[in-house]
């Protein structure tokens, strides 16, 4: 593992960090008077059999972690047709598999999967890790988040950046980035992707595809909040968390990478006409979901903001 250290000026603004430390050194120090990491692995999928595989896979593999550090998958089936669930109990049988109806969505699955883990007669965690079923990570991917989160005092957010891995063409780390933490602009509806440089990278907020939550962090922070069922949950959250003063940065490297392409929105196809555009997105951005992260997050422009995708839905398909 390639070493690299915090900058001083990121790492003493985690509240109640230790002075930073290299990251190699975080990794091999023993856990001596404290428990070896407990990790409960968050994650939800539906019809996505094959590529929760993959995950799962990808997640047992992992190397160089803390002597002792032990893994505790907690995966919500939502209503899979695929065989999901049987799939993964049988090529995985430590994991715990929840089923749920089809109608549970991403947020609300990480949020049920958070209540699994906290459940009675569970290990108790020392961290929580959000992972998204398109996401494989690299072989030392959790090795390299546990040190980041160790060297910042176990009290900050640690987000992994995951490179597209669909690119045709890209050369290994060139491809442009999939998921990542995101800084906020003089425009509140604009939260560009944070690249990593090596060191840790201060952010506002984060996409929820491979996050680290340290205890402290995780119950000053809570979960992902009943109002997103799917969307904006893991942003509101990361908003969330830094109004708690629980801060977050960008681990040093990416991650792994995203192994699924994304879908246009449903209400971009041409010529469907206004209204079924603007359904179409409605059911992509519910407005009630939209408007109350707006109202938390963008201040006096969020009437403005709301309207905003409507409108320009409905403004894409009139022209076509």
């Amino acid at each position: 593992m390639e070493s690299s250290q915090p900058s001083p000026s990121t790492a003493s603004t985690a509240r109640g960090a230790s002075a930073a430390v290299p990251l190699e050194e975080a990794t091999r120090t023993p856990y001596v008077r404290r428990r070896a990491p407990v990790v409960a692995v968050l994650m939800t999928s539906r019809d996505r059999r094959r590529q929760t595989l993959r995950a799962l896979d990808a997640l047992a593999d992992q190397r160089s972690l803390p002597p002792g550090t032990a893994l505790r998958v907690h995966l919500v089936d939502a209503g899979s047709r695929d065989g999901t669930a049987d799939a993964v109990r049988a090529a995985h049988p430590e994991a715990e598999v929840h089923r749920a109806g089809p109608q549970v969505r991403w947020g609300e699955g990480i949020r049920m999967a958070s209540r699994n883990s906290r459940a009675a007669g569970a290990t108790p965690f020392t961290h929580q890790f959000w992972l998204r079923d398109d996401v494989v990570l690299a072989d030392e991917a959790l090795a390299l988040l546990l040190a980041t989160s160790r060297a910042l005092g176990d009290t900050a957010v640690v987000v992994g950046a995951v490179r597209d891995g669909r690119v045709p063409g890209a050369r290994p780390g060139t491809a442009p980035l999939a998921y990542s933490g995101r800084r906020r602009t003089r425009r509140p509806h604009r939260l560009p992707l944070v690249e990593p440089t090596g060191r840790t990278e201060p952010c506002d907020t984060y996409d929820g595809a491979a996050v680290l939550l340290p205890r402290a962090a995780r119950d000053r922070a809570g979960d992902l909040d009943r109002a997103f069922r799917h969307a904006l949950g893991d942003l509101d959250h990361g908003l969330r968390a830094r109004r708690a003063r629980v801060p977050a940065f960008v681990a040093p490297r990416t991650v792994g990478e995203r192994h699924t392409a994304p879908l246009p929105p449903a209400s971009e196809e041409p010529g469907i006409g206004v209204r079924e555009a603007l359904r179409r997105h409605a059911a992509e951005l519910p407005p009630r979901t939209w408007w109350t992260y707006c109202l938390r997050h963008t201040g006096a422009r969020a009437p403005l903001l709301m309207a905003a995708p409507y409108l320009r839905t409905a403004l894409r398909a009139a022209r076509a």
